[in-house]
């Protein structure tokens, strides 16, 4: 019997590579959340390979979901970005402006390698958390005169904060219980500029994505998968 055979038992590496899939893909709104759970309770009870391949038919998989898992899954950390596939392309913005208003940078964009933000009675958001650059080496001026910007990243990119607060505040903080050193392959941030009589503010925090899959690795590691002979999987 090949590799290939729907009867073929599953392990418990290609039932988790199978729920990664399943994450990644309620993460891009791919799968609605009740769908998810259903599929991914259905993960944890096959026994062959043949009712896990239907689990992620018309989902974008990375290969063959019932190859072996390499430890890239388990030991992912941070905002589990592919940093590499993250760098490169046209940038989609290089500034913003805020004037009695606010503005608004999140989500999927592409920021170039010069960004300047300013906001005079008002304010502004600028999210980096889904956001691909055009170059690996980015600097992002933020100017505030009575108004107040906010810089959120993911706790893995390295980052420098060096702006001045006149009367105001510039500074980075994380409400993070535990951070990850900066990924050696992530983007190089340099955010710097003035606030005066305002603030800038940068706060490491993790997005909604990266939320949810930490939740599901705890909910993992509290499910025993059954090993297809009718016993548990010890813990």
């Amino acid at each position: 019997m090949t590799s290939d055979s729907p009867d073929m038992r599953a392990s418990d590496a290609e039932r988790e590579r199978v729920a990664e899939t399943l994450r990644e893909a309620v993460a891009e709104g791919r799968l609605e959340m009740d769908e998810f759970e259903q599929r991914l309770d259905a993960t944890f009870k096959a026994r062959t390979h043949g009712e896990l391949v239907p689990l992620v038919r018309d989902l974008p998989v990375p290969g063959d979901v019932t190859r072996p898992v390499t430890g890239a899954v388990a030991e992912r950390k941070g905002s589990s970005a592919n940093w590499p596939a993250r760098i490169g392309g046209t940038a989609t913005s290089s500034g913003a402006f805020a004037f009695w208003g606010g503005f608004s940078r999140k989500g999927r964009w592409t920021v170039g390698p010069r960004f300047t933000a300013f906001a005079m009675w008002g304010g502004g958001e600028i999210d980096l958390r889904e956001a691909h650059f055009a170059e690996r080496d980015v600097v992002i001026r933020c100017f505030t005169i009575m108004g107040g910007m906010q810089v959120t990243v993911p706790p893995d990119l390295n980052v420098q904060v060096n702006g001045l607060g006149i009367m105001g505040g510039f500074g980075e903080h994380s409400k993070l219980d535990e951070e990850p050193d900066p990924a050696p392959d992530a983007p190089r941030v340099q955010i710097t500029g003035f606030a005066l009589m305002g603030g800038v503010g940068v706060e490491r925090k993790r997005s909604r994505a990266e939320k949810r899959r930490r939740q599901e690795q705890e909910r993992l590691r509290e499910r025993k998968p059954d090993t297809g002979d009718g016993r548990k999987e010890l813990g």
